[in-house]
């Protein structure tokens, strides 16, 4: 973005490698000499504000401490709102949340199938419980319910007193308010608050870090006050107060991949890796990772935009993460889970921290009472 700048703006202050982007020879800090130039296609091509993935890294590098996500936010708000100029499946997306309820499209009524078979408890039955599981859109996605699921089972192993809301629950509001519709985002966030109103919750807890920072983060200035935790920092709590009885991790050498929303955006590093630990799994790190570490490319809405560029940056990731020779990625987000498995084969395996506990549970085996011996009939003389 600053060097999409740098024909207009102080270029020599934003360290412009592009002494003359005009080719005139216009010298390094000159405006551009319109003071009423547009900013978007004007000082920036909107095809830059749409390839960011709202990860963060620029923020976290910044000597200045600009925060530059904000203000391309706020640019895509114009583009969406006022000149509805939302790129490939941007307008799609919208529709569909308006629409359904999520950005998929899929019927509302479908969003509980993937736990058909495992008797939850909603919470319109329960109206207070300790733990709100929020399922997020993933419940749409084949993959990703494989997680859901694994989660589930971690949460009734550690005999956690939970719920979901079920056909109650709707899009956080996460990809609306990244594209710049802030009328949809609103919403869908008066919505859920509404909905939440209605029932006493401790915490609420998800897998997915983007529902996790909106629900924690941008919720309470309209009025949603939450404790909320990824899953990563509950199941940590379950490790050390010893409700989980966990084997130890076998076979594959195993890197971590940090998500933006949970790493650069909410500072929680640590936990995914505690809960690793006490898999007995020892981390190869990689060189870019905690508050450096790479996105997986999916924040933001950008495999929505789609804007092409020279280097697809999941294959970075990837790349990244061969370094490191591990043979599988742990992660704790659907959409670094989509990105990363959608690297052309051979890659790692891709697994969330939820597949990973789950797998290691110890299931305590019931002693069957052996049956009554069976009694000969007396001999009658």
């Amino acid at each position: 973005m600053v060097v999409g700048l740098a024909g207009g703006t102080d270029a020599k202050f934003a360290g412009s490698p592009y002494p003359s982007l005009d080719g005139k020879g216009k010298p390094l800090g000159e405006h551009g000499g319109n003071p009423h130039q547009p900013i978007v296609n004007g000082l920036v091509d909107a095809e830059t504000l749409w390839s960011c993935t709202t990860c963060r890294a620029c923020v976290e590098e910044c000597p200045m401490m600009i925060e530059h996500v904000d203000a391309i936010v706020d640019m895509r708000r114009h583009l969406t709102l006022e000149k509805g100029a939302t790129p490939n499946k941007g307008a799609e997306v919208l529709d569909n949340l308006i629409a359904t309820d999520n950005p998929g499209g899929f019927a509302p009524g479908g969003r509980m199938n993937w736990a058909a078979d495992l008797n939850l408890t909603l919470l319109s039955e329960k109206k207070t419980v300790d733990v709100l599981f929020w399922v997020g859109d993933g419940a749409f996605d084949m993959r990703n319910q494989r997680t859901l699921r694994a989660f589930v089972k971690v949460l009734k192993a550690a005999g956690v007193d939970f719920a979901v809301l079920g056909l109650e629950e709707r899009d956080s509001g996460d990809v609306a308010r990244r594209l710049g519709d802030e009328a949809t985002f609103q919403t869908l966030a008066r919505r859920n608050i509404q909905t939440l109103s209605r029932y006493s919750v401790q915490r609420i807890v998800t897998c997915d870090p983007h529902s996790f920072h909106v629900l924690k983060n941008e919720y309470g200035a309209f009025g949603g006050d939450y404790q909320v935790q990824h899953h990563s920092t509950f199941m940590a709590e379950l490790v050390r107060s010893g409700a989980l009885n966990l084997s130890q991790h076998k076979g594959a050498s195993v890197t971590y991949h940090d998500p933006c929303y949970l790493g650069r955006y909410n500072g929680e590093y640590e936990a995914p890796r505690e809960v690793l630990r006490a898999l007995g799994i020892e981390i190869r790190e990689m060189q870019r990772s905690g508050f450096r570490s790479r996105c997986c490319g999916g924040g933001g809405g950008a495999p929505i935009t789609d804007i092409p560029g020279r280097q697809r940056i999941p294959d970075m990731r990837m790349d990244d993460i061969r370094e490191t020779a591990a043979e599988l990625v742990a992660v704790g987000c659907p959409q670094c889970t989509a990105m990363l498995e959608g690297v052309v084969e051979p890659r790692p395996l891709i697994k969330d921290i939820a597949e990973l506990v789950a797998d290691a549970l110890i299931e305590e085996v019931i002693p069957s009472t052996p049956a009554p011996a069976k009694r000969e009939p007396a001999e009658v003389h």
